[in-house]
């Protein structure tokens, strides 16, 4: 069907995100090394969860292959805390933390691993205030992506995430 985007070319193949298979009580820590002063910079950390029909993953890397996964399902986008998840370890020198934190999704999910799978996708995006060129200011962003394919874990309810029971999950599944 022309137009539609299997979860691949969502994500812009290998080369345009990371991608990990994580606990969703997994919390972890990204620093950044921009090697310039990353004074006046702007930082921004958004998440959305959505759920493909399938993943296949390689043999013998063990890597997922979305080449034949399709979105059949999203839960509302999340903005991550600034303020709390973003420390500038050293301004001169770049260094910045970035803590994602646990819980990005919150609902069901299946304990097979390969159906209506929940993947996290983060956007870290920053803002550099930019260069005076006349009277203009150009400030500069980019970003990067990370893809967290959601695993089962004790604790979390083993269920379909395509089917959620709003009374025991506080995000809605839109399909």
């Amino acid at each position: 069907m022309a137009g539609v985007l299997n979860f691949s070319q969502y994500l812009g193949g290998p080369d345009a995100v990371n991608c990990e298979q994580v606990f969703p009580s997994s919390q972890q820590t990204l620093q950044y090394n921009f090697a310039q002063n990353v004074q006046n910079w702007i930082f921004e950390v958004e998440a959305q969860t959505l759920v493909v029909d399938t993943i296949t993953f390689d043999r013998t890397t063990g890597l997922p292959n979305f080449a034949n996964s399709t979105i059949i399902g999203y839960f509302p986008n999340q903005v991550i805390s600034t303020s709390s998840n973003i420390v500038v370890v050293n301004q001169t020198a770049g260094i910045v933390n970035i803590t994602l934190p646990a819980y990005m999704y919150t609902g069901p999910i299946l304990a097979d691993a390969r159906k209506n799978v929940p993947i996290t996708v983060v956007s870290v995006a920053w803002t550099t205030p930019g260069s005076n060129v006349g009277y203009v200011i150009n400030p500069t962003a980019n970003s990067h992506r990370w893809a967290f394919i959601n695993c089962w874990e004790p604790g979390i309810i083993p269920d379909d995430p395509t089917i959620v029971n709003t009374t025991t999950t506080h995000y809605t599944a839109v399909l």
